[in-house]
């Protein structure tokens, strides 16, 4: 048969029905409702993490309110449970794959990668803060079970392969980049994680449930100090962004004009107002915070 004949017989890669060579109808079940629970489970820690509430069941000074608010925590400045998040994602999306052996060859991959990483924060977590947390077993349990679930599928015939070639790249790159990321967090490469104070942690998680209120501008001074007073935990303040823009003079939001806010930052505290930079120990008084309990350690259990 001629180049020409043959061209012919095969449909260009762009064709209408070309999508079905990508993805199945039927998508692999298991693989799918395996990655969707880890999805909801990541996907919730992702929220209370980026929105400042707290985790159901993670009481402050918990061994899973260690283990969350540790320098383990996060990852590249996010949060680690939303790269989590996004490996379940890819893991539900490889199982709408069409190829066998392509679905299994990444689902593997990222299973093999996600339970390793899994085991490590576990074995901090043990070892090294000496507190476990429920959600994070419960995410290595789900990644097991995928990975046992995946190593289980291997396809028959998938062309020249062998688990010692397979191994030999993908055992050595995951233990390489799990290394480097604990040298980074224990501070020996780059700068490691910022680590939430406990004590200030709860002090902004107190602030918020009781109602208090920071009203404050990007481009405010008086307001970067009042966040820098604490540190990593600032972002569970009760902040109020009022300006729209990044410069003195931009507009205010309709809320802050409500609010008649005329200087940065303001504390808005059981119907009384503070235009000033408060500091912890000032705000734990009005609003009822007991920071000496706050310092203490939790209770070894009986």
């Amino acid at each position: 048969m001629g180049r020409k004949a043959k061209a012919r017989k095969e449909p260009p890669r762009n064709a209408p029905g070309a999508a079905h060579a990508v993805f199945g109808s039927t998508p692999n079940w298991p693989l799918l409702a395996l990655s969707l629970i880890g999805v909801a489970l990541a996907g919730y820690l992702s929220w209370t993490s980026w929105s400042g509430g707290s985790v159901q069941g993670c009481s402050t000074g918990s061994g899973c309110d260690l283990v969350l608010s540790s320098r383990w925590a996060t990852l590249m400045g996010l949060p680690t449970a939303f790269w989590g998040l996004l490996t379940y994602f890819a893991l539900a999306a490889t199982a709408f794959l069409a190829s066998a052996a392509r679905q299994w060859r990444l689902a593997w991959t990222l299973s093999f990668f996600g339970v390793l990483y899994s085991a490590y924060l576990t074995t901090v977590s043990v070892t090294m803060l000496g507190a476990t947390c429920p959600y994070c077993l419960t995410s290595l349990a789900l990644m097991a079970a995928i990975f046992a679930v995946v190593t289980f599928q291997r396809p028959e015939g998938i062309p020249g392969f062998s688990w010692q070639r397979w191994l030999r790249i993908r055992g050595p790159v995951a233990v390489g980049i799990i290394a480097f990321l604990h040298l980074n967090y224990i501070g020996l490469v780059g700068k490691p994680p910022a680590v939430e104070d406990p004590t200030l942690r709860a002090l902004a998680v107190h602030l918020a449930e009781s109602g208090a209120k920071m009203y404050g501008a990007d481009w405010c001074p008086h307001c970067q100090d009042q966040k820098a007073l604490f540190g990593a935990a600032a972002k569970r303040l009760p902040y109020i962004e009022c300006s729209m823009g990044a410069r003195q003079g931009s507009p205010q939001t309709a809320e802050c004009r409500e609010a008649r806010i005329n200087t940065y930052p303001t504390w808005e505290i059981a119907g009384k107002r503070y235009e000033e930079v408060l500091s912890p120990l000032r705000l734990a008084e009005l609003t009822g915070f007991d920071l000496a309990a706050a310092t203490q350690p939790p209770a070894a259990p009986q």
